[in-house]
């Protein structure tokens, strides 16, 4: 049985639910899985960093020879840990791509890419990135009443112009219902206005994917996205997303089955390119979804579900793929091959990282 050790920061957000849903997928196709905690960010990492690291390296030698066949590191490479498997592979998060983890890029054996927006960014720094894509937990619930009203998912993230969609909304009275959900950490402006219900009271599971499959239209104008969580799970409940018309975004959203919302200005996080819509933009994206008539949502809420579905059983099979080539040791540039012979016979609508 191959055996393959899961490394990243056990967050309890993006990267906790990477973890679960990658060991579950590799798990269900026979293949043991381990996780092992990655280092975390701020205090915690700066008083007990040093320990663990020596830690790990003490126990690295203890070892005859490595016990699993490949590493899987998500958004940080950790340099302890890559003796613990013969092969060595990088799922990375562009936006949390820091130096140090671009310096340590040779000493990977695969990078692995959940956009084909990823694939362009180190491809250019001499990696030749693998897509595999990505997917989210399905959160359809059909008994839930749909209603034509906005939901925007903030959570802890400070890179959804979450201020900017209360600021507009709070401007147009007539819009219907805005429901924001944001975590109290990031929640400093609260507009007071009928149209708006902002919850940043903690919501639990159940409310949430209420709120989700109850919302036709989903608010999601993210400045940047390592994959896009709430915008797929959008998808998932066959809400019209609204969204950057940038990448990766527009890779998941397209026309077809969502608004696009074109981009002012651009940033900089890391290697990724932050991409911001202003009020203007956001207003005239709206007013597109107001103008909806029933047949076109219904037509657009079925294609969100239909990609949903597409995406999420490619990205299951091309993960599973991708881990068993490498932890036989098969080579980048062979593993990249062979992705392109069975691209050539399946639909490429099916994998987000390469549609």
């Amino acid at each position: 049985m191959l055996r393959v050790n899961l490394i990243a920061w056990d967050n309890g957000v993006g990267l906790s639910r990477d973890l679960r849903l990658i060991a579950d997928v590799l798990r269900d196709a026979g293949i043991s899985v381990d996780i092992q905690p990655g280092r975390g960010r701020g205090k915690l990492r700066k008083w007990f960093g040093p320990w663990l690291r020596r830690a790990r390296i003490a126990f690295q030698r203890t070892l005859r020879r490595p016990r699993y066949d490949l590493n899987l590191m998500l958004e940080h490479i950790h340099p302890e840990l890559l003796g613990a498997a013969r092969h060595n592979a990088f799922i990375p998060n562009p936006e949390w791509c820091l130096p140090r983890d671009v310096k340590r890029l040779p000493r990977m054996d695969h990078v692995f890419a959940k956009t084909r927006h990823a694939v362009d960014i180190f491809d250019r720094r001499g990696c030749r990135a693998a897509p595999i894509g990505f997917t989210s937990v399905d959160r359809h619930d059909a008994q839930v009443p749909r209603r034509r009203t906005f939901f925007h998912l903030a959570g802890r993230s400070g890179a959804k112009r979450t201020r900017l969609v209360l600021e507009t909304w709070a401007r147009h009275p007539e819009w219907p219902t805005l429901t924001v959900v944001q975590h109290p950490r990031t929640a400093h402006f609260s507009p007071s206005a009928p149209n708006i219900v902002h919850r940043i009271d903690y919501v639990d599971d159940a409310e949430l994917r209420r709120l989700q499959n109850e919302n036709l239209f989903h608010l999601c104008p993210s400045e940047t996205e390592g994959f896009g969580h709430y915008l797929v799970e959008a998808l998932s409940v066959g809400a019209i997303a609204l969204t950057t018309d940038a990448e990766p975004m527009n890779e998941l959203v397209t026309a077809q089955h969502g608004i696009l919302i074109p981009f002012s200005h651009t940033g900089r996080q890391e290697l990724a390119t932050r991409y911001l819509i202003e009020t203007v933009e956001l207003e005239a994206a709206v007013e597109a979804a107001l103008a909806l008539d029933d047949r076109e949502i219904a037509r657009r809420s079925l294609a969100a579900r239909d990609f949903y579905k597409r995406n999420d059983a490619a990205f299951r099979s091309q993960l599973v793929q991708v881990v068993r080539m490498a932890c036989q040791g098969v080579p980048s540039a062979s593993v990249i091959a062979s992705q392109a012979t069975d691209a050539a016979v399946k639909d490429p609508a099916m994998l987000a990282g390469t549609a």
